[in-house]
């Protein structure tokens, strides 16, 4: 159907939401406006959904979030009699509202369905479909992207967000329905009165709270370690479970107090992403106010962890995830010592850094390395759990702020990650050093792996138009050199591939195609080019390995000349 076709037809038939038939009045006669609203369908893939809320095929609406829902629900009811699903949401615009027409949907549609009461982190959303004993789960969150947008993330029964083959089925379950001709309108409140919707437990969370205490190597420390932190939600759903969780082992972090409350609308930052020093700037103010060592922030749905540790100079430095995610595996397996397991695995992904082969091989473990989406590090948990072997699972982390200790979650959990993080600042503590004392040695014994990451946005028809045009060129005209050196090595994962570590090969692990490039040198210079799954971004990741830093971001400059001049 053409654009002005579905434009036409949305008038008509999308009245349920006053909002939505407004703003498809207000953008009459604007043909531009119109295009990007109707030029494509919200792209359901392994991770949902994800879009702008408001009128449109390409935007997050009460529509797209009920089409989805209605695909889901004819795939579970093919792949089992009585199918169940559970549904969380995060404190965006719409998150609610959204959550229950999902529920409502699915409970028509004769999916048992259990709701959240309250919002709650993706993490919990995870735990409870293996809790719950569902077949499949949605968290209506989009993450750390700005206020003006909503998503739909979509689990399958092991608590992991669904495969490539699943997201085809279901997609073309999708496409057999119309937007609007769903006739199964039973009311939220007779769905509920009938127990086709019932509410989880608050005790669920209570419960997730002890898993993850499980992962605690020093669980008292926080009583005598005279720590003091800034802690920030960021206007998201961690203010409840990560308080609790770090005042169970003893800690009281200070709360930044304009991000301390649920507001989809992220009044204090642009991007709530504990990534970007915005979102950071009041935590680093109270931090230096309070004379604190340091200062954690969690993201809306609270499965991205970032943090900032305080220099000798009193000013602060921001970790990047990279630097987070190694710290941690490394706090991990200095902590837990003799009580390794002997064929213990971290988990990393393609685009974190190489540091993780060298610290796991100064402990003895191996690591496998996936594919950019911590489904895949959940589905390393999985293949271990099929072979009743999760003891040897001890860390998972991507360079993007998601980390994962224990098996309770097969998704990454900031709840988990502050703690954690917070504990080994406490544990280096009482030994006499820093976090930053630690990276530094870690950075000595090891080389600098100096890490950039580059997002060039590319919004609309034509963004996506050019970023398919950049990844093409790449591939039909990759470049010859990195920064004067050579090009040994380049890998396409756009096919079905196996990663070069033997280790991957040992345990079984194959990859899905991706579209991902790598390129690399023998000078230790490695540039990956994938477009983002979430966002209307392609992402350049520059990594080099060198005795100082300065000789590695030179390293990295020289790259990204050679790199981002295909992105002008």
């Amino acid at each position: 159907m053409q654009v002005n076709e579905l434009y036409r037809l949305w008038c008509e038939k999308a009245m349920e939401d006053p909002a939505l038939t407004e703003e498809l009045a207000s953008v009459k006669g604007n043909e531009k406006e119109i295009e990007d609203r109707f030029y494509q369908a919200l792209e359901f893939g392994t991770g949902g959904l994800r879009g702008i809320i408001g009128a449109g095929t390409n935007r997050m609406n009460i529509y797209t979030v009920r089409h989805a829902s209605i695909g889901i629900a004819a795939y579970l009811k093919k792949e089992t009699a009585a199918p169940s699903i559970v549904i969380a949401y995060d404190a965006r615009i719409n998150s609610e509202k959204f959550a229950k027409e999902a529920a409502r949907t699915y409970a028509a549609h004769g999916v048992k369905t259990y709701l959240f009461p309250v919002l709650m982190p993706t993490p919990v959303l995870s735990f409870a479909v293996r809790t719950l004993g569902c077949d499949a789960g949605v968290v209506i969150t989009a993450s750390h992207n700005p206020a003006e947008y909503n998503g739909y993330k979509a689990y399958g029964s092991d608590g992991c967000q669904i495969t490539n083959l699943a997201a085809d089925t279901i997609l073309a379950e999708i496409r057999r329905v119309e937007m609007f001709d769903d006739t199964e309108k039973t009311p939220f409140t007779e769905l509920l009165a009938a127990k086709m919707i019932e509410y989880v437990d608050d005790s669920l969370l209570q419960d997730f709270l002890t898993e993850v205490q499980k992962q605690s190597v020093y669980p008292n420390m926080g009583g005598t370690s005279g720590l003091k932190f800034v802690y920030s939600p960021l206007n998201g759903t961690g203010n409840i479970p990560v308080r609790a969780i770090l005042e169970r082992n003893g800690y009281s972090p200070i709360i930044v107090p304009e991000q301390e409350l649920p507001d989809g609308n992220f009044p204090t930052c642009r991007y709530p992403n504990p990534e970007e020093k915005d979102a950071l700037t009041l935590a680093l103010k109270l931090a230096s106010e309070q004379n604190a060592d340091l200062l954690i922030a969690t993201d809306p749905d609270c499965d991205r962890l970032g943090a900032a540790v305080k220099k000798e100079d009193d000013t602060f430095q921001i970790l990047s995830g990279n630097e987070v995610g190694f710290l941690l595996l490394n706090y991990l397996l200095e902590a837990k010592g003799q009580s390794l397991p002997k064929d213990g695995l971290s988990v990393k992904t393609v685009v974190t850094s190489d540091i993780v082969f060298a610290i796991a091989k100064k402990y003895g473990i191996g690591v496998i390395e996936v594919l950019t989406g911590f489904k895949y590090i959940g589905e390393v948990i999985g293949t271990l759990e099929k072979k009743g072997e999760t003891h040897r699972y001890v860390f998972g982390f991507e360079e993007s702020c998601g980390y994962l200790a224990g098996t309770h979650a097969r998704d990454k959990d900031a709840v988990v990650a502050s703690m954690l993080f917070i504990e080994m600042a406490a544990y280096y503590k009482s030994k006499g050093a820093s976090v930053l004392d630690i990276l530094e040695a870690l950075y000595k014994e090891f080389g600098y792996y100096t890490t950039r990451l580059v997002s060039i946005t590319l919004k609309g028809k034509e963004g996506a138009e050019k970023i398919a045009a950049i990844m093409q060129a790449f591939r039909a005209n990759p470049p010859k050199e990195i920064g004067g050196a050579a090009i040994t090595c380049m890998a396409d994962y756009q096919g079905e591939v196996d990663l070069p570590k033997s280790v991957n090969k040992q345990n079984g692990i194959t990859l899905p195609s991706s579209n991902v490039l790598v390129f690399e040198t023998d000078e230790l210079v490695k540039v990956i080019v994938r477009p983002s799954g979430t966002e209307p971004k392609i992402k350049i990741y520059y990594s080099a390995t060198a005795p100082s830093a300065e000789a590695g971001n030179k390293k990295i400059d020289a790259a990204a000349l050679e790199f981002e001049k295909h992105f002008k």
